[in-house]
């Protein structure tokens, strides 16, 4: 197996080739290939060097986006063009074509079965369709060094051992992470979030999170759905993490729940048919006070009840590591309708 770094050189060494397959849409001007950006868009402000050294300063094969401060490599250039979402993938990819990197060559899997749109809910069904149940993987490690143990109904998880994270500045790299599907009101996928862990186990310093820059990204359609767990119901909470959301299913386990990923995306949650009573689980800052305040009005006008449901430290997984699922216990009961402590508190009494 070639080292993604001689693959990247080996590329570079077919730079003209690389582009007239993968960025299509471009053109040759001078000793640059110009298109609109690393995804094949029309246009011009992306610029890859076509002719250089093998490294530094100059190097064949390296591009940047002059609209948007990107850059890299041409394994990025396969990896954005196609919507790839494993590494692996990309380097078959560049391997593949490599081994015929002729203008007239048979057409490759790539134009058999056309690829997604980076960041596009379909690349996002390909990374699920890649990754595995969360049992005896680093996810259910994770979650439990977070004193998070009500790991039923949680289906939308999903663990990857390898999952691409390309940071703003520097190499491409691979971590395991944890995958959360995002799915509308008829459990149809609109995308994922992706969670990338620490191997090494959990620290108060990332909390379990791998030590990147930002080890949380979303792709697809995010606005309005959510991660899921359990059912639809006449009563339901919602908030921002999955780590809250799961938090507060260790001592309300039998109420569903969803997790909008944002403060932003929390206030624009759809609301199902059914839904009587809606709690909202508010983190203590700034943003989810806004979120709260955007979800009152919307379930006022709606005819939907809404309580909010308040952490006494920054948020709910914090009260459950810190204080204990006891201490969340009591916390949680006296904020909830009385005639819901029986109904949803009772497979945790």
């Amino acid at each position: 197996m070639h080292h993604a770094t001689d693959l990247a050189r080996r590329l570079a060494a077919n730079a003209g080739a690389v582009c007239r397959r993968f960025l299509s849409n471009g053109q040759r001007q001078g000793r640059y290939w110009l298109v609109g950006d690393v995804r094949n868009s029309p246009g011009r402000s992306m610029f890859v060097r076509l002719e250089g050294p093998h490294a530094g300063k100059g190097a064949a094969g390296k591009w940047t986006d002059a609209a948007t401060g990107e850059h890299g490599d041409l394994l990025d250039v396969i990896r954005e063009s196609l919507g790839l979402v494993d590494f692996k993938e990309v380097c078959d990819e560049a391997r593949s074509f490599l081994s015929m990197p002729r203008t007239d060559e048979p057409k490759g899997r790539w134009e058999q079965n056309p690829p997604a749109a980076g960041g596009s809910t379909e690349a996002a069904r390909r990374l699920v369709s890649m990754s595995q149940p969360i049992w005896g993987t680093l996810v259910e490690t994770y979650l439990r060094a977070r004193a998070i143990t009500a790991l039923h109904e949680t289906g939308s998880l999903r663990f990857h051992p390898r999952c691409y994270y390309r940071p703003d500045h520097g190499p491409t790299e691979a971590w395991p992470a944890m995958i959360a599907t995002v799915t509308d009101l008829k459990g149809q996928l609109t995308g994922v979030h992706r969670t990338w862990l620490d191997p090494g186990g959990f620290s108060e310093a990332h909390l379990g999170r791998a030590p990147l820059e930002t080890p949380r990204r979303a792709m697809g359609e995010l606005l309005g759905h959510a991660v899921r767990f359990g059912g639809s119901c006449d009563v339901m909470a919602a908030g921002e993490g999955i780590e809250t959301m799961l938090s507060q299913r260790t001592v309300l386990p039998a109420m569903p729940a969803l997790a909008a990923l944002s403060a932003a995306h929390l206030s624009a949650i759809l609301f199902p048919d059914t839904l009587r009573r809606l709690y909202i689980v508010r983190d203590n800052d700034p943003a989810g006070d806004a979120a709260v305040a955007t979800l009152i009005e919307r379930t006022s006008a709606a005819g939907i009840e809404a309580m909010v449901l308040t952490p006494k430290l920054g948020d709910f997984n914090e009260d459950l590591r810190l204080l204990g699922a006891n201490a969340l216990r009591g916390i949680l009961r006296v904020q909830i309708a009385p005639q819901d402590v029986e109904r949803f508190m009772k497979l945790a009494a």
